[in-house]
């Protein structure tokens, strides 16, 4: 029997340029996203609110950062 293959990522995450902005993007908004829907379970609780503000404000810087001064490539 053969290993479980995951889907390859599309080639604007892997490929192209800027894939790295773009991936690391993802995973900071993936991040905040799994931190305000997990936020209800017990161990979560137990952050504080600025905790949860502070990763919601660095997905915004990245989502900023991302869009108004992007990389150049050669």
């Amino acid at each position: 029997m053969g290993r479980l293959r995951l889907p390859s990522l599309p080639p604007s995450l892997t490929l192209l340029p800027g894939w790295r902005q773009r991936r690391r993007l993802l995973q900071v908004w993936a991040l905040a996203g799994l931190l305000m829907l997990f936020r209800a379970f017990w161990p979560l609780r137990l952050l504080p609110g600025w905790v949860m503000g502070a990763v919601l404000l660095w997905a915004v810087i990245e989502l900023l950062v991302w869009a108004w001064w992007p990389r150049r490539w050669r």
